[in-house]
């Protein structure tokens, strides 16, 4: 799989939420729980991934592009509730 991400979009995120993109690509590596972002998919389709980067459990905002390539929107640490739906599996 391939991620792409805007640098100067990574560098807001880093400090907004000390979290770089490319550290959000490794929730990827595991099993993220993914589910659709209705809210935020006027324009295009936009998920949620919920995993694990090491030992802080993430949620990472992505768009699926042409074949294999995942273009990173933002990264976080987990919500309580995003902590829950995880541990839910749904």
């Amino acid at each position: 799989m391939k991620f792409v991400w805007d640098e100067h979009k990574n560098q807001i995120n880093i400090k907004k939420h000390g979290v770089s993109f490319d550290e959000a690509k490794e929730v990827f590596d595991g099993s993220p729980l993914v589910y659709f972002d209705v809210d935020s998919s006027l324009n295009e389709d936009r998920y949620i991934a919920i995993g694990f980067s090491g030992a802080r459990l993430l949620a990472v905002a992505f768009v699926n592009r042409d074949a294999g390539t995942t273009r990173i929107i933002s990264a976080r640490k987990a919500l309580k509730s995003e902590e829950k739906r995880y541990g839910r599996g749904y």
